[in-house]
């Protein structure tokens, strides 16, 4: 009997399987929906897509090298539980899967899911997982990085994985300097190796970022801009009782005005924000400013960009990560980096394990 589309799709609406699961069924059984049904449901793969909406967030990264240990692939796969990350079959199953990402041409999860894995592909072998296992599971990513020398790290058991490829050298020094960096990337998650990285658009919107940031905080501004900005408040703008707490201040000689806001109602530090904000030209082109918004950007991009970082392990608690490198050899230069983090970026749903029971039970 011919298999039609229409018979597909009601048996995928009957199942939840997938589209070419449930052809091949229909195919089996000579267009018998019903003993399509039986059939998937021995093969276990209505049992999984009935699980498919349930949120998996937890899991585990693995990482495999090639011989020579010039590439690297890490690999998530994600389940509902943290106690299935530790059942010895998925554990097995994730490994297979770093080692089978060595050799994929593209890191597209579609043809990953598609490529030969234990005599099916890795879509049906994840299927059966999930049958067998009991828990929703996901293969969410792969990526791969390649170099003269290339070093990983595993963090939490498989919560964070980290994969570093350098050039120029290829020495046992120079592998363990980046298996250092992977600790500090799995630790301090940067998001860029280098300044270089990021693009001038990204840069200047840091910088208005941080420009409008300082207008909206005040007291965080240069003395010479607060001041000025304080003088105009209390011409017309601020309460009187405001104007009186700054006075009050102003003739204390052994104020400290860093504690000037705690005097202050909310209003009045509003209005100076205000004030701030509307002067922004002005303000924008004096060099104190400029110097501060110039410090604070500089800041935020040693937090975000890895060269750039204190490195975690600097005897002087000083050591850039680029510096420290340069201690192993001027030639090493980072290729790659690749940090993934279970979970990470998946909007976990809120469960109440009591509200859960109760439901069950009605």
């Amino acid at each position: 009997m011919a298999v039609t589309a229409s018979m597909v799709k009601e048996l995928r609406e009957m199942t939840g399987a997938g589209m070419m699961d449930c052809k091949k069924a229909l195919v089996e059984t000579d267009g018998n929906i019903e003993a399509a049904v039986d059939l998937l449901r021995e093969k276990g793969l209505a049992k999984a897509a009935k699980k498919a909406g349930r949120v998996a967030a937890e899991g585990l990264v693995k990482i495999a090298f090639t011989e020579d240990g010039k590439t690297a692939a890490v690999v998530e796969v994600n389940s509902e539980t943290d106690f299935v990350s530790k059942n010895e079959e998925f554990v097995e199953f994730v490994e297979g899967l770093a080692k089978l990402a060595l050799t994929a041409e593209t890191t597209d999860m579609d043809a990953f899911k598609a490529m030969d894995f234990d005599g099916a592909t890795v879509e049906e072998a994840l299927t059966a997982k999930i049958a067998k296992i009991g828990e929703n599971m996901s293969v969410r990513r792969i990526e791969k990085a390649s170099g003269d020398v290339v070093a990983s790290y595993i963090h939490g058991g498989g919560r964070i994985g980290a994969i570093v490829a350098g050039n120029g050298v290829d020495t046992e020094e120079a592998k363990a300097a980046l298996t250092n960096v992977a600790m500090q990337i799995a630790a301090m998650n940067p998001q860029y190796v280098s300044r270089d990285d990021i693009s001038k658009e990204e840069l200047d919107k840091m910088h208005d970022i941080t420009l409008e940031s300082a207008l909206n905080d005040p007291f965080s501004l240069p003395k010479p801009i607060l001041n000025a900005l304080l003088d105009k408040a209390v011409d017309g703008v601020w309460a009187e009782e405001d104007v009186n707490v700054l006075a009050e201040k102003r003739a204390d000689k052994g104020f400290n005005f860093n504690y000037l806001p705690n005097f202050l109602s909310e209003d009045a530090k509003a209005k100076l924000a205000g004030l701030a904000v509307a002067d922004k030209a002005n303000i924008a082109e004096n060099k104190i400013f400029t110097g501060l918004v110039a410090g604070r950007v500089s800041k935020q991009l040693k937090d975000i960009c890895l060269l750039d970082q204190t490195y975690v392990r600097a005897e002087d608690g000083k050591q850039t990560v680029a510096q420290y490198l340069g201690t192993v050899s001027k030639e090493l230069k980072i290729a790659k980096v690749v940090r993934f983090e279970v979970g990470e970026g998946i909007e976990k749903k809120e469960e109440n394990f009591a509200e859960e029971v109760a439901a069950q039970l009605k």
